[in-house]
């Protein structure tokens, strides 16, 4: 009797260990993916229009390179989040901004409206533990449409 409860007790503390469920049958597929990854992919995405518009024209770098930074910065967090890497930056694709710098404003400005408001969604979904996270970025994200006025 002994014998058996200590090999259950071992088949127990050993059953969380494989990717089997407790009856022996693996796992069905893949896990879904996160639904933080948007949040991370569009923040990767807002930071390269930053820069590329910070580089298409000079005088607007001042202003654009901050917001870009937070981005970044959201983006960094999100992955540290997630557990995934960041691609490195000559590896994220850019978009290409535009030639006028009032036309840059409002792509920018555009972007950021949609972010804002994906942020929003993500924050009223998340979990609380991750709720602070995703709220702080969808508030940076508004004060980044106050900035671009």
């Amino acid at each position: 009797m002994l014998r058996t409860g200590g090999l259950l007790a071992l088949g127990a503390a050993a059953a969380p260990l494989t990717a089997c469920d407790p009856l022996g049958r693996e796992e069905a597929g893949p896990r879904p993916p996160d639904p933080l990854r948007p949040l991370l992919d569009e923040s990767l995405a807002l930071a390269a229009a930053y820069r590329d518009a910070a580089t298409a024209h000079a005088d607007l770098a001042a202003l654009l390179g901050p917001i870009a930074e937070a981005h970044q910065a959201h983006a960094a967090e999100l992955a540290r989040v997630l557990g995934v890497g960041l691609p490195s930056a000559g590896v994220t694709p850019s978009s290409t901004a535009a030639t006028d710098p009032d036309a840059a404003i409002a792509d920018l400005r555009q972007r950021e409206r949609v972010g804002r408001d994906g942020a929003l969604t993500a924050c009223a979904a998340a979990p609380a533990a991750r709720a602070a996270l995703v709220g702080s970025i969808a508030a940076a994200r508004a004060t980044h449409l106050e900035a671009l006025k």
